[in-house]
């Protein structure tokens, strides 16, 4: 929590190697006026093809966007810290994600537009078939769980 507070008070973003972080090419997701997001906002990319799946098994999800490639959860600020995510996803910090404009599908009935990073984790590793990886920053990346 003090990690991601330092981040947004003074600015600092994150991104994996490679990834377009200068915002060229992308949008921010658009949250509902009427949802606090007080915790700031990043984005989970994972394949339309997990998003139904997703949706349905999750005990609670946030605000939800989908194109014809990917569904993204909002998730807080520095949700990405410690975890190791699969390489089928996309984490997109300050919810800029690539700009094919994805829609609003789905908005929660709390206040809060977030859905929660550890459950969406634990999901997202046993659909794409990971063993679910955190710790230090800088570890080796998760390994397939298939023979």
């Amino acid at each position: 929590m003090l990690r991601n507070a330092l981040s947004q008070m003074f600015g600092t973003r994150r991104g994996r190697p490679g990834e377009d972080t200068a915002g060229r090419g992308r949008v921010r997701l658009p949250l509902p006026a009427a949802l606090s997001a007080s915790l700031g906002c990043d984005a989970v990319g994972v394949p339309a093809r997990y998003g139904f799946r997703l949706m349905s098994h999750l005990p609670r999800a946030g605000c939800v966007f989908a194109d014809a490639d990917r569904w993204w959860w909002i998730v807080p600020s520095g949700s990405d810290l410690d975890l190791d995510w699969p390489a089928q996803v996309s984490y997109a910090t300050g919810a800029y994600v690539p700009a094919g404009r994805p829609k609003l599908i789905h908005v929660p009935d709390s206040r809060t537009p977030y859905t929660p990073p550890i459950p969406l984790f634990l999901m997202v590793c046993q659909l794409t078939g990971v063993t679910p990886s955190w710790g230090p920053a800088g570890r080796a990346r998760a390994v397939s769980s298939a023979p």
